[in-house]
């Protein structure tokens, strides 16, 4: 087995561990960006799990040395695309997707900023701070999952719509993830909204607030549904399978926003998950909007929405 092959094959156990989601919409990419897509999921997975010392997204808690491991993070990040051999298959399964698309490492870096954020236990206090580090832990991932699929690193207009894709799956994580979140000792509701709703810092997860904290975790589906529409505009830049992956992650990860707000005040009694049927669903669904994906050209990209930086 060649040593590319050997990477790939680590990435891709990795994500059948991490994201049954993003492992079924990965298998409708063509045979180059689908193994390039998981070796980047396998680096943003490796990090995400040394940040915040859990096992393939399962079991996080509280790091004493957070912001040492974000710095050996980022070292072994920048050594994966200068080229040098790291001997973690995660990083060095980095500098193939480097080597082979052109992955521009000011994402990779804005990436890694979001855990800084984390590791430094920030909190978000308005509006614009979720959205702020909504880009840095899953916009950017948008971004580069769009080069990993061909778009030209100055197209800035699709860039922005990959971008909105990621918001739309953080927001969507983080309204599902309140009671699990809250577990760990972290919030990212915004601390303006909880002041909005008279809830005290540190209380929103206490029952006498339930229904309060429903409506913030339904305005975070609001706002995840309107990025997850915006995101579709990007697909006429796309070829028609990582279209159709793309619109499959779509629908599949939008169902878990539009559950959370369904449940109500019993959101988190059980964790939102999509089941193998739905996913198959939205696959086939998928397939015909991707075939009819130039319907999407022109739409023009809400003004309200948050820009990422430039």
């Amino acid at each position: 087995m060649s040593e590319r092959a050997a990477l790939v094959a680590a990435a891709r156990a990795s994500i059948a561990r991490g994201s049954k989601s993003f492992a079924a919409a990965s298998t409708l990419f063509d045979r180059a960006t689908r193994e390039r897509a998981w070796l980047l999921y396998a680096w943003c997975r490796k990090c995400d799990d040394v940040a915040d010392g859990q096992d393939h997204g399962h079991g996080m808690s509280r790091v004493e040395d957070a912001p040492a491991r974000v710095a050996q993070l980022r070292a072994l990040t920048h050594a994966a695309f200068r080229g040098e051999p790291t001997g973690d298959p995660a990083f060095d399964g980095l500098n193939v997707v480097v080597r082979e698309t052109g992955l521009p490492q000011r994402f990779a870096d804005d990436l890694i900023d979001g855990f800084v954020l984390d590791a430094e236990e920030w909190q978000p206090r308005s509006e614009a701070d979720l959205y702020r580090y909504c880009y840095h832990v899953a916009g950017a991932v948008g971004c580069m999952m769009a080069v990993v699929m061909g778009v030209d690193p100055a197209d800035e207009a699709t860039l922005d719509r990959a971008c909105d894709l990621g918001l739309a799956f953080q927001l969507a994580n983080i309204a599902r993830d309140i009671e699990e979140d809250d577990r760990a000792g972290r919030c990212y509701l915004p601390q303006e909204w909880l002041a909005e709703m008279d809830v005290p810092p540190g209380q929103h997860m206490k029952p006498p607030f339930r229904s309060r904290l429903t409506v913030l975790a339904r305005r975070l589906a609001t706002r995840a549904a309107l990025h997850e529409q915006s995101a579709r505009g990007g697909t006429p830049a796309l070829s028609l399978r990582s279209a159709w992956a793309v619109l499959a992650a779509a629908g599949i990860y939008g169902d878990i926003a539009r559950e959370v707000a369904r449940r109500g005040d019993h959101a988190w009694d059980h964790r939102v998950h999509t089941t193998r049927a739905e996913k198959l669903r939205w696959i086939a669904r998928a397939g015909v909007q991707a075939a009819r994906r130039e319907r999407y050209a022109g739409t023009a990209r809400p003004a309200e929405l948050w820009r990422r930086p430039r």
